[in-house]
């Protein structure tokens, strides 16, 4: 009988801890989201445009050909996910990206259906990326310069954790 007292307990105070860690998480929404992720973007990015780094990191990470390529409309769905933007204000970006002085990627016919284009790095892309890489590493490598490396180590832990969970929620149709 008692134990089943103390698991009463428990369980109350479980979802009491998660209720106040839950509040904590949200609290920290702005400054991470707004504040820290906008100026590991901002570093990253350089002259680049907010929807061209993000075309750019977007091909690098969920591309194609080791993230080389990505189909434009793939590309669409994904950035109305993250911006207020058209499918043909992407289609703009990518044409200026496309032409000089850019020239950072290709925008290529699809083999399946003319309508549909792949869009592909080009050396000068790559570069694009690699530099963007560099700069992001610089910047959050002075950042954990600032920290144990307990608080960093727990932090990527807890991050990548969070990451799956969220893909989870996300792949099981719990969107918005």
């Amino acid at each position: 009988m008692q134990e089943a007292i103390n698991l009463g307990r428990a369980g109350a105070t479980d979802s009491s801890l998660a209720q106040r860690r839950a509040a904590d998480l949200l609290e920290l929404f702005y400054p991470v989201h707004y504040r820290s992720n906008m100026a590991v973007e901002e570093t990253m990015r350089g002259e680049l445009s907010r929807k061209q780094a993000a075309i750019l990191w977007l091909i690098r990470s969920a591309g194609n050909d080791d993230g080389r390529s990505m189909r434009r409309k793939e590309i669409v769905l994904r950035l109305q996910d993250w911006f207020d933007v058209s499918s043909p204000a992407v289609t703009q970006a990518l044409r200026r990206m496309a032409r000089p002085p850019m020239g950072l990627v290709r925008l290529v016919e699809n083999a399946d259906s003319a309508r549909e284009k792949r869009v592909i790095l080009t050396p000068k892309g790559e570069e694009s990326i690699r530099t963007m890489v560099e700069r992001g590493r610089a910047f959050l490598q002075s950042l954990m310069q600032r920290l144990p490396e307990r608080q960093v180590s727990g932090g990527i832990e807890f991050l990548r954790a969070a990451v799956a969970a969220v893909e989870r929620v996300h792949s099981n149709g719990h969107r918005r």
